[in-house]
């Protein structure tokens, strides 16, 4: 991979990740009842999706959608069950305590990949899986306390699916999987419609904030987000996704005054640095590699 690439690929991520960040914020200002938001939320996402992958692939449209096969069926899975989890956890907790306990997806995602695809866990990633527990156990110990238990669970409930997708992606990395992503997203609308959206009951400020958020933030994230780690190794990935962690309840606490509970904030402190810690420590594993291959040792025998 050439200097340019890199790059790109790092603009593209970072790019992404700012975009995403006000989703949280967004989803707090909608007035809306949960359902009607998830409605509007996830077909908005989905139909921009579908409108970039019939744009970019025109009459290769169809059978872009069909390669996803089981792979990209289970994905969507997770998408909407995640999807769920997800804005019904921001309805139930703060945006910290929600950010925070998503940002322990990679590690999520590095446990299931030991489970399901058989891949060692390095020593460095075991400790750091429990580590980002102990974090989680103590917003949970602070939340018993402030009514907010349930939304943690919640967005526990996101992580894992998360982290489930990622495992799904790499199982079939091979294949395009913006369409499972826009799949996901419309599955989750006759689920809202059945249990009481009101699509047609929105006000005036909800819709122009259904609309930021579906056509633009969700989108246009998710298709970077899918573009940039082709350029980037995964550990860089997950250096610059913990940016939505720090600047996501930043952007609630400026807009609503939403101040974290000094146990979000020691849990945070703890799973951010782990996190960043394990990253800079697989980066540095990574480039090891990297210069052993490009200088073989003179020594070594062919």
């Amino acid at each position: 991979m050439n200097d340019s690439e890199h790059l790109k690929g790092l603009l593209l991520t970072f790019t992404a990740v700012l975009i995403l960040s006000p989703d949280a914020l967004l989803v707090r200002l909608i007035q809306a009842d949960i359902w009607t938001l998830l409605f509007w939320r996830c077909l908005l996402t989905s139909t921009m999706l579908s409108l970039f992958l019939l744009l970019r692939y025109r009459r290769r449209f169809i059978p872009t959608v069909k390669a996803i096969g089981r792979t990209g069926l289970l994905s969507s899975l997770t998408i909407t069950i995640g999807s769920l989890l997800f804005v019904n956890a921001l309805k139930q907790t703060t945006a910290a305590n929600t950010l925070i306990i998503l940002a322990a997806t990679p590690v999520i995602s590095s446990l299931l990949s030991g489970l399901f695809l058989k891949e060692k866990i390095p020593l460095r990633t075991k400790i750091a899986i429990t580590i980002c527990f102990g974090g989680i156990l103590l917003i949970f110990s602070g939340s018993l306390h402030h009514g907010l238990l349930l939304g943690d669970l919640l967005a526990l409930g996101a992580t894992t699916m998360w982290g489930s997708n990622i495992v799904i992606i790499r199982s079939g990395k091979n294949v395009n999987m913006i369409p499972a992503n826009a799949l996901g997203n419309l599955c989750v609308v006759p689920i809202a419609w059945f249990l009481g959206a009101q699509p047609l009951a929105v006000s005036p400020a909800d819709a122009g904030f259904l609309a930021l958020l579906g056509c633009l933030v969700l989108p246009i994230s998710f298709g970077l987000i899918t573009l940039g780690p082709r350029h980037l190794q995964a550990p860089e990935v997950s250096l610059i996704l913990l940016t939505e962690t720090v600047v996501g309840p930043v952007w609630v606490w400026l807009a609503l005054n939403e101040i974290p509970h000094i146990r979000t904030v020691v849990a945070g402190l703890l799973i951010v640095g782990t996190l960043l810690v394990h990253t800079l420590l697989s980066l540095r594993q990574l480039s090891a590699r990297n210069r052993i291959s490009r200088f073989p040792d003179p020594q070594a025998q062919p």
